[in-house]
């Protein structure tokens, strides 16, 4: 076992400085579970939400450390605690996750219909039911008895409505699946887009605000369980001690060819990317398969969201070489390269996924044809965002290594 000593008096191997990596992790691991504690996850405030983000981060960079450098830690112990962490991470970002899609895809309809959709406050909405009451312009609207949303009121509807477009929003007077009736082409083609976004609104806040709910339920599950207290006893014995392995008693020099490896598969996975098309701006390949019948995911982002995640790997063991002495493995640029490589694939992962969640409400029976068609513009737009991500990822991956 190496024990922590931050300052060691003699010649250092590579085990002392990838255990005061891992230390110094799982401490900002146990000082964010209590933080966290501290806040009342169950209250879903700000303070909590942050400290959630700070242990799936720790989480993350543990796991990640444990992948990259295996064989200098004992086998069995890094092969056990992985996936328990890679779990905690994925179970306390969901509902985070459903909350950042819900208002991206609302501001998106904002945007694209040019009237304001309310974004539903983050945290404070009371639960009926299981289902967080949906915000209209800051109000709490309870849900009714059958689990139905209610849609805007008749203020909201835009003045270039005519006012018997008005009276078919749903509440007013006409049933979810009459829609406008006869009255529909009296509506001019934005008023129209604007009724049909103000429906698609209220459609999403009620799905993705009931899978945010249970995500949330999931989370504070997973935090009570004897699975985490598990995962969080074997932190606390990380952060005075680390298995490792007969290799790490090397010298230092010998983490580099680990971390060379992670950068190797990250290359070869970028290079089986299409980044000659991905360089041309609308070049609509995001869009290639958006009339498919096929109601799974996108095929064509996988190879994407892989990109992604050994792009971090990549970047994490560049975290433990750079407490290497005398080493220097990447310098300024290259840092500031993968740090925007990075924030593209997260900008394609996050569009992607919204992309995803309109697609499958606009699946949902019975719903109007003004629903529909905000939603499949909605879908477009964010499969736009897509190919924009792309963009911006070819132009900073090729760009960069045409320099080199």
């Amino acid at each position: 076992m190496a024990r922590r000593n931050h300052e060691p008096t003699g010649p250092c191997s590579a085990g002392d400085v990838l255990a005061v990596h891992l230390q110094d992790r799982a401490t900002d691991f146990l000082r964010s579970l209590r933080l966290h504690r501290e806040a009342g996850p169950a209250g879903g405030g700000a303070a909590s939400a942050d400290a959630a983000a700070r242990l799936r981060r720790s989480a993350r960079r543990i796991s990640g450390t444990l992948h990259t450098f295996r064989p200098m830690l004992d086998r069995e112990w890094s092969d056990a605690l992985r996936p328990e962490l890679a779990w905690l991470s994925g179970t306390l970002a969901r509902e985070h996750a459903y909350g950042d899609r819900l208002e991206r895809l609302l501001a998106a309809l904002t945007r694209l219909s040019g009237t304001p959709v309310p974004v539903p406050v983050r945290g404070g909405a009371p639960v009926r039911g299981g289902v967080p009451a949906p915000v209209r312009g800051g109000v709490q609207v309870p849900v009714g008895g059958g689990g139905r949303v209610p849609v805007p009121p008749a203020p909201q509807v835009p003045a270039t409505v005519p006012a018997a477009a008005a009276a078919a929003v749903p509440g007013q007077g006409q049933g979810q699946g009459q829609g406008s009736g006869g009255r529909a082409g009296s509506v001019e083609p934005a008023g129209a887009l604007a009724l049909g976004a103000a429906k698609a609104g209220a459609l999403l806040e009620r799905q993705l605000n009931l899978a945010r709910t249970r995500a949330h339920s999931a989370a504070l599950q997973a935090l009570g369980s004897a699975r985490f207290h598990a995962v969080a006893d074997s932190v606390a014995l990380l952060a005075s001690e680390v298995p490792l392995a007969g290799a790490a008693a090397g010298p230092p020099s010998g983490l580099g060819p680990l971390a060379a490896e992670a950068g190797a598969r990250l290359l070869d996975a970028v290079g089986a990317l299409p980044l000659l098309r991905a360089g041309h701006p609308y070049n609509a390949e995001a869009l290639a398969h958006g009339l498919t019948a096929d109601p799974a995911p996108q095929p064509q982002d996988a190879p994407w969201h892989q990109v992604r995640l050994l792009l971090r790997l990549h970047r994490y063991a560049d975290e433990v070489l750079r407490s290497v002495p005398d080493a220097v493995p990447d310098g300024a640029g290259e840092g500031a390269r993968l740090l925007s490589a990075g924030h593209a694939l997260d900008r394609h992962r996050d569009a992607s996924e919204a992309a995803a969640a309109a697609s499958a409400a606009a699946r949902t029976p019975r719903i109007t044809p003004a629903t529909a068609y905000a939603l499949g513009v909605l879908h477009a737009d964010q499969r736009h965002e897509v190919e924009a991500a792309r963009y911006a990822f070819q132009r900073v991956w090729v760009r960069e290594e045409a320099r080199v």
